[in-house]
């Protein structure tokens, strides 16, 4: 993995392997913190602090949501006077300019720290070494790289948004050994137990936004929210791919707080759609109008816009025929795949649709990310052959 560095990034990561034990422990720690603001910061990125005189830790703090004081300040205050010589151990570059806070490098420089170690250059044009710099003008040892492949974990989608225009997508399917997703008449509920479908939650709770095809929402009637985790309030972006508008008024998504997008095309401008229009957008409903592709919605035409609306993790919830056109077009970033220990036969419907494949090479290939047992279910985190953590973030 290699990390962006400016002037003084390069210097700095030139540091990283002078790195102690004790570093490591504190940045570890830090990245404990961070992931405290995991369901909270949208949109803004998970990030920790620790300080430390010698072995002693005399601040912590960690970013809770976006337009709060950043984990820096917080730590500052939680140390006081402390702070003076200290090292500051933090997940992000600390910021270098006004956003809806003022910069964390002037806190530091004002509170007299010695040192500051962080794991990430942050790319936004606004910082981009600067606040590396800043520091080092200032007279403090400044060091990056500690732990950075860690910290690229704790904050992929901002990462992704940064560095691509794009958010992270995360494919969340469930299947049984044989892999088939429900009966051939469409029964589905339940594939999988308890502990895996409670595990969604977690992945939707620390999701910006979920996406759906209108399909899934025809069959299942889902709700597509959060239940059982502690997001301080927020519930995902709901997102339905429906080109022709066939959402139903009384669906139950519509009914759940928080927002909901209908992504929907030009060819269903007719005068029925646009009545259907006027009565979703009458709910509260926020229609997104986009081109189509050989026939289908413009699928990296919604990421972009969904960037652009600061969406940073993007689950998605659907069935084999929009899982299929993703990983046809390479959009899928990570696979959540839910196998139950059952099997439902060759009738029953697939995983995911692919195109008749000629040769054993062209197949798609995977990379296992991690395993997990979840009750009688495993759960599987698939990334793409070649992946890896891009470590590019922002902070508003």
């Amino acid at each position: 993995m290699s990390l962006p560095t400016g002037s003084a990034g390069a210097s700095a990561a030139a540091a990283a392997a002078d790195f102690t034990r004790a570093d490591r422990a504190a940045m570890a720690r830090a990245l404990e913190l961070a992931a405290r603001g995991l369901y909270t910061t949208d949109p803004n990125p998970r990030v920790g602090c620790v300080l430390r005189q010698g072995e002693q830790t005399v601040g912590e703090g960690w970013h809770e949501r976006a337009g709060g004081p950043h984990a820096e300040v917080v730590a500052l205050r939680a140390a006081g006077a402390a702070a003076r010589g200290a090292t500051a151990y933090v997940t992000l570059e600390p910021c270098a300019h006004h956003g809806r806070t003022p910069p964390c490098v002037d806190a530091l420089i004002a509170a007299g720290v010695k040192r500051v170690v962080f794991a990430l250059q942050d790319p936004n044009p606004r910082v981009d070494g600067r606040g590396a710099e800043r520091l080092h003008a200032a007279g403090i040892q400044v060091a990056s790289g500690l732990l950075a492949a860690e910290a690229c974990e704790l904050n992929p989608g901002f990462l992704q948004r940064m560095s691509i225009g794009r958010p992270f997508v995360r494919l969340k399917l469930a299947m049984s050994l044989d892999g088939r997703t429900a009966l051939a008449s469409g029964a589905s509920h339940w594939i999988t137990g308890a502990a895996a479908r409670e595990d969604v939650q977690h992945w939707r709770a620390r999701s910006a936004a979920i996406l759906t095809g209108i399909g899934t929402v025809l069959a299942d009637d889902p709700r597509l929210t959060v239940r059982g985790r502690d997001t301080g309030g927020r519930q995902p972006l709901r997102i339905v791919l429906d080109s022709s508008l066939r959402t139903p008024l009384g669906a139950q998504l519509l009914r759940e707080p928080g927002k909901t997008w209908i992504a929907y095309t030009a060819a269903a401008a007719d005068a029925s759609a646009q009545a259907r229009a006027a009565a979703l957008a009458h709910q509260g409903v926020q229609l997104e109008q986009l081109d189509a592709r050989d026939g289908r919605l413009d699928l990296p035409a919604l990421l972009r816009r969904l960037a652009a609306a600061q969406v940073n993790e993007l689950l998605v919830e659907a069935g084999a025929t929009l899982a299929g056109e993703l990983l046809r077009q390479q959009l899928v970033d990570e696979w959540l795949l839910y196998a139950a220990p059952i099997l439902l036969g060759p009738q029953a419907r697939p995983l995911i649709e692919l195109p008749l494949l000629s040769e054993l090479r062209a197949a798609p290939r995977f990379i296992i990310h991690d395993t997990e047992m979840l009750g009688a279910d495993l759960r599987l985190r698939l990334r793409p052959e070649g992946s890896t953590c891009s470590p590019a973030s922002s902070r508003t």
